[in-house]
This record gives structure tokens, sequence and C-alpha cells, in this order.
């Protein structure tokens, strides 16, 4: 399929409807010559496959991080009609909101040198890792559902966040249509435990360093004042919760294919109609789903905060350290984008995506070992994107294809030879989350940059790492 790209510019490549009779739309791809070399074909595929589904709207975007997925690639952004379209558990991908949360900080690199050991190790012992992992709070029903429905708001109000938390915070920490009652009991059960943790897979603490500051202005404007400026990247999702939801409507959208007679050319890409009770049920439950993990990432934020003032005797507003944005990726959200000059409201399914709109930051985290970048949205990402820019690296390999190619051990000893600290449950999660095992992320951020989807800011590298 790759050999039916038809290259639009050196960042932009379309695969256009023509190419497969089902096609209601084209799809486009972004990457520069190295990222679209490093892509599957059947990941390619997969975009035409959504290219095939009801009220679609061009084009089907795949993002630099694009890899092989369930149904759709991670990597990959979808818009539908309000009224024609679908809604699709699976395009919006398992961990709901795994998003990241960028916090800023007035301390130099040079200073947390001289505590980076302590520091990781404290940041470890604080902040609950691990498969299946489970938190320091307890949560009745009542309080897990206002979680649900309330979000940061939620957070605010028990002292684990701020106003200013929520303000930077992308929805404001809470999308207003959640529905707690469209949550399983078994998705509550899983959750009520795990508020406050980190997870595994490719679930992170990152304490870094400003390496390069690209856009002066907009750094400025988002308190990054000069190189080795230290930063913390906190990466984590809706845990079992939002695994669950995705699982329980992921059966009822196979039922729901039958019940409205929808073609699909893949069985994993169960859907409903988007003006159906399937289709927004799904919708009420993943809202709730990423209120609880703007939730989640907002407590371990106050937690890695006092870690910060335990090692360093200060008070964490003295070493200014506020939000800079939290934002998600793998989510479904109802939007107006213009389309053939007139307004239209579509719903975007960003899967393994971020949202990219003019002036706002877009966080690009790299691989365990590698760099990360801040950047800003763009009107183009509007036009070509439906908003949408990459969210990571993207996998070049399997996680047991790593685990099978790298050792844990010899991960952490390559990392601490280049003066970053690592802490994690097992080894396994090291070899796992290899920086190879990754695509490489100045190849993926220099293709949406190119493409001005989403510009550069400041480029960042790891100092510690904690991973789940």
């Amino acid at each position: 399929m790759k050999e039916k790209l038809e290259k639009v510019n050196e960042f932009e490549w379309r695969l256009p409807k023509s190419v497969r009779k089902e096609m209601k739309v084209d799809a486009m791809i972004i990457a520069n010559e190295k990222i679209l070399n490093a892509i599957e074909d059947a990941a390619v595929e997969q975009l035409t496959n959504v290219a095939c589904l009801p009220g679609v709207i061009s084009p089907v975007v795949g993002l630099p991080d694009m890899h092989w997925g369930y149904g759709l690639p991670m990597g990959a952004a979808s818009a539908f009609d309000v009224n024609e379209g679908i809604i699709s558990a699976g395009l919006c991908g398992f961990d709901i909101n795994c998003g990241i949360n960028l916090i800023k900080t007035n301390l130099s690199c040079i200073e947390v040198k001289k505590r980076q050991k302590e520091l990781v190790n404290e940041l470890f012992t604080k902040i609950p890792v691990g498969v299946g992992g489970k938190g320091k709070l307890r949560l009745s029903a009542d309080q897990l559902d206002e979680v649900l429905s309330r979000g940061v708001d939620w957070a605010i109000d028990n002292g684990y966040a701020t106003k200013a938390d929520k303000a930077a915070t992308e929805e404001g920490g809470m999308m207003a249509g959640a529905d707690p009652s469209k949550v399983s009991d078994m998705a509550k059960k899983r959750g009520a435990p795990q508020l406050g943790t980190l997870g595994a897979g490719n679930h992170f603490i990152e304490v870094q360093k400003v390496t390069d500051i690209i856009d002066k202005d907009a750094a400025t404007r988002w308190g990054l004042e000069k190189k080795n400026q230290t930063m913390i990247m906190l990466h984590c999702g809706s845990r079992g919760l939002g695994h669950q939801v995705a699982s329980d409507y992921l059966k009822i959208q196979e039922q729901a294919v039958k019940k409205y007679g929808i073609w699909l050319p893949d069985k994993q890409l169960a859907c409903a109609p988007a003006n159906s009770d399937e289709g927004q049920d799904f919708f009420a439950a993943m809202q709730a789903a990423v209120n609880f993990s703007f939730t989640n990432r907002a407590v371990m934020t106050k937690w890695i905060r006092e870690v910060f003032e335990k090692v360093f005797g200060r008070t964490w507003e003295e070493m200014g350290m506020d939000t800079l944005y939290a934002i998600a990726h793998n989510i479904v959200k109802l939007e107006e984008f213009k389309i053939d000059g007139k307004k239209r409201k579509l719903y975007v399914h960003r899967k393994g995506a971020t949202r990219s709109y003019p002036g706002k930051p877009v966080i690009i985290a790299g691989s365990m070992g590698t760099s990360s970048y801040l950047l800003q949205g763009t009107e183009n990402a509007l036009i070509k994107t439906f908003g949408s820019s990459a969210h990571g690296a993207g996998r070049a390999m399997s996680r047991h294809a790593a685990i099978k190619k790298f050792w844990g051990g010899k991960i952490k000893d390559e990392l601490s030879s280049r003066g970053i600290e690592t802490k994690s449950p097992n080894p396994k999660s090291l070899a796992e989350e290899a920086p190879l095992a990754y695509k490489d992320v100045e190849a993926v951020v220099d293709s949406v940059h190119g493409a001005d989807i989403s510009t550069k800011v400041a480029r960042f590298e790891p100092v510690g790492v904690i991973k789940g």
C-alpha cells in the first residue's frame, strides 16, 4: 500500500481514495522520508480501512509516530460528521486520556544533579507504580462518581490541585458531558484504588533539563527562561478504569454494527452511529474516564511537588513548580471545523495523537533516554489534521520484541553512564521501553514542525527517569 502514496511535499504524503473502491475519503501521512520508511505497510492499510467508515471526513490522518495497532494505528486522527458519522471505542484507544502533565521549576540542572539519586528514589517511593498498582487513596462510590463527573475540580476541592493547574489543563480538567452511570461497576471497581498511580508500560515520570530554546517568545510566555532549567514530565492515563470502559463499549459496539447494518473492512473497527444510544453512551463514559485521568495526574503532580519540597527544603511555590500544560491523547471530542468553507461539528478521534490548536502548547515525549519537546499548535493544523499532532516517538518494535532483544540491567547501566538516573519495579520494565524500541523522536518532531502542524518551542533531555 505504501507504494501508492503520492508525495505532496517533504513532510506530507497522500493516499487518494481512488486506490480502493470502498474508500470514501483520502488518507494522508505526516512524515519525513526517514519516518515514512519506518512505518509498516499494514499500518498504512489500516488508515484506508478507516477511510471506508460512514460519515468520515477527509482526510484520515497518520502522524509520524504512527505504528500498527488495534483497528487503527496508534498515532492517527480521524473525524466524523456529527449526524452521519460514527463514534468508536477502538478509534479512541484503550488507555483513555493517556496524557502528559508538564511541570516547570526555577531550579537549575546543576542544583538537581547534586541530589539526583535521592530525588529519583524519593519519587519512586512516593508515587505508586507497576502493573495493577494500587494507590494511597481510598474513594467511596460517591467520591469516585464525583471524580468522574468533576475531574480536576474535585482535586481542587480536596487539596490536590490549584485553580492555576485547572487553567493549564486541556478542557479545564473536566469534560462536562461525563456520566458516571454509563461506566460499568467493573470499571469503577478497577479504577477506585488506582487514583494517584502511575501504572506500567510506557508511563513515566521524568526529571528533565532544557537543552534548547527554539522559540523564545513562546518559551517566555510559558515560563521557560533559560537552558538547564529543570522540568518534570508526567505521562499516565486512566488506568484500569479507562481500559475497562473501552473494553465494555467495544463489545457493545460490536453488536451495534450488526444492529445498524454497518459494513466494516475490519471487525476491530467496531463503532456505532454518532447519534445512537450506543455511540452517545460510550461518549459519556469516555468523558468520565477522561476526567478520572486528568484527576489522576493532578494527584500525582501534588505528590511530585511534595517530593521536591522534601529534597530541596523549599516550598513548591518557591521553586516555581507550576503546571505549564496538561494535555490529553486517546480521546474523542466534539469540535467545530471549517470544511469546504462551512463550519461543521465533527467527532474527532485522536488515538495516540494529541491536540494542536493555534498558540496552545503541544507536548511530544521521547523514549526513555532521548529528548522530548514542547511545541506550539498552528492554524495549519486546523486545516490539515483536524487540529492534531503526534504525541510521542512511537514504537518501532513491540514490547515483546523489545524484551527479547534488550536486557533491562544493561539499559540501566547505559543510561547511568550518560548521567541519567533510573528506577523501575523490575528490569523488564526498562527492557520493553528501551530507547531503540522507539522511532527517532528528533525525526518525528522534525516532521510535525516541517509540516507546520506544531512548531518547536523547546527541547528537553532526561536527568532522572521513573518507569512504571
